[in-house]
């Protein structure tokens, strides 16, 4: 059994527990704050569990030049790189302001910190859990630090190898026990064929001890559930209010109606898990009881007859008799009376024959 841990207050992930749901914000709210409390509001109202956004401090990030290039890109907000990024990134107020608004609205808060010194200013205003995005993953000093802190950690592996994720998992595991790695692969918006479900498994193998879950930035839900059917304990998916806004996530992410359909199908999948165990289900006994087939007498048989195979045939038959997987248990059995061509083979009239009724 994977292991469980509590990823929020009150919520535990792992096990048996429902997939948790994040709805990925990131910089989607345009660097609009009003917007962004909107997109909290709709990820509350479509059922995800929690609201996600990304915090960087850019001087920590991104060194000078990179943030002195110029960026023309048709996304820009801005003549540079660090004119774009700063449109986007909210204030530390902001981020207070948010996190309030969370709470009223009764959702989850957090925030992928994209930097150490983001990671600290997470921890000051007391996220429930710290995010690691791919682009951090292999950044093993910020690994560290983040583990050390003790808050349950959602780690993805975007970009990375498996040699690379068993170093992540010996690092962080070295100082925090609660966290889990999702299968990511970064590329947005992201073709089927390189989404590599398989991973899953590979990492449930690999990582025993802790939940697994997937990260996607494909296209439609199809993908995510499938997922969620092979085990994923945690699901992300980008999040927004409009595909054609400027932002290069946009394209690759959910707006309500699809988050909602993504919810609701994770709990009918999930509903549809069941326990792995075979067995006849009280469901099935009205069709069983109606065409389930028994064993019948193939001619006319005499009390005192040795049953033989070829006196038995099966059918649908009233009243039921035997079951038909029995059929070779009657043979050499010695029948206790007569019984015309047709009929029934009452367990009460085979000597010797004992079954434990079924449900």
């Amino acid at each position: 059994m994977p292991l469980k841990f509590e990823l929020c207050p009150g919520r535990m992930i792992g096990g048996s527990n429902p997939c948790f749901i994040i709805a990925e914000i990131g910089q989607n709210h345009q660097g609009d704050i009003e917007i962004a409390k909107k997109m909290i509001k709709m990820a509350k109202d479509c059922g995800a569990d929690c609201a996600k956004f990304q915090k960087s401090e850019l001087e920590h990030k991104f060194n000078k030049r990179a943030l002195e290039r110029l960026y023309t890109s048709k996304n820009s907000w801005g003549r540079t790189y660090g004119d774009h990024k700063r449109h986007l990134e909210f204030s530390h107020e902001q981020y207070r302001e948010l996190q309030k608004y969370a709470e009223e609205v009764g959702i989850f808060f957090t925030a992928s910190g994209m930097d150490e010194m983001a990671v600290e200013f997470l921890d000051e205003i007391n996220v429930p859990f710290f995010k690691v995005g791919s682009g951090d993953t292999n950044n093993f000093p910020y690994l560290k630090t983040t583990a050390e802190k003790g808050r349950p950690m959602i780690v993805s592996s975007g970009m990375q190898s498996m040699e690379t994720m068993r170093r992540v998992y010996q690092t962080v595991k070295e100082h925090n026990p609660n966290f889990a790695i999702l299968q990511c692969t970064s590329a947005y918006p992201l073709e089927a064929e390189d989404v590599n479900l398989r991973v899953l498994a590979e990492y449930q193998k690999e990582f025993p001890d802790i939940p697994i879950g997937y990260s996607g930035h494909e296209s439609g839900i199809s993908i995510t559930l499938a997922a969620v059917a092979m085990g994923a304990k945690v699901v992300e998916r980008h999040v927004t209010l409009d595909k054609t806004w400027k932002g290069s996530d946009h394209e690759a992410s959910l707006v309500p109606s699809e988050l909602t359909e993504l919810v609701c199908s994770i709990r009918l999948v999930e509903r549809a898990m069941g326990t792995g165990i075979k067995t006849m289900l009280p469901c099935e006994k009205p069709c069983h009881d109606k065409l389930g087939k028994s064993v019948v007498a193939k001619v006319k048989i005499s009390r005192g007859t040795v049953l033989t195979l070829d006196m038995l045939t099966v059918k649908v038959a009233e009243p039921m008799g035997v079951a038909a997987e029995d059929i070779f248990q009657l043979v050499g059995k010695t029948v206790k009376e007569d019984m015309e061509e047709d009929d029934s083979v009452l367990p009460e009239v085979v000597e010797g024959y004992c079954k434990k009724r079924k449900c």
